[in-house]
């Protein structure tokens, strides 16, 4: 059974960066893409950014594209490097794994899929 712990979150000033951490167990995720997803009060999760099986081909948001950098160490641990943070980048920061990049951006739209508890990103302006 997959598990998925994020951490890294926190308060930071506008301007400011953050590394999000997702480690993730339960199964092997050597040929996994594995993503990054938000959440704002009252909004729905979205994708944010996404990492191809080899590490190598990134996806992303366009609101976060030159601001945020998404990259893995092995199979099982994923990062997300936040700069340029902006107040509206405050939301609770959840990863999730899938077998290509565009399958990772459609997760949000699964229902009962599983998510970890997510780390608080926090922005001030």
């Amino acid at each position: 059974q997959v598990h998925l712990v994020e951490s890294g979150g926190g308060l930071v000033q506008a301007g400011g960066s953050l590394r999000l951490t997702c480690l993730a167990s339960g199964r092997t995720f050597s040929r996994s893409a594995m993503g990054w997803f938000r959440q704002a009060p009252g909004k729905e999760r979205e994708f944010v950014a996404a990492i191809d099986w080899s590490g190598t081909v990134p996806l992303y948001l366009d609101d976060v594209k030159g601001r945020f950098a998404i990259s893995r160490d092995g199979a099982n641990t994923v990062y997300l490097q936040l700069n340029s943070l902006k107040p509206e980048d405050t939301a609770v920061y959840y990863c999730n794994t899938g077998p290509t990049n565009q399958a990772i951006q459609a997760l949000p739209t699964i229902k009962n899929l599983y998510w970890g508890q997510g780390t608080q990103v926090t922005v001030s302006s």
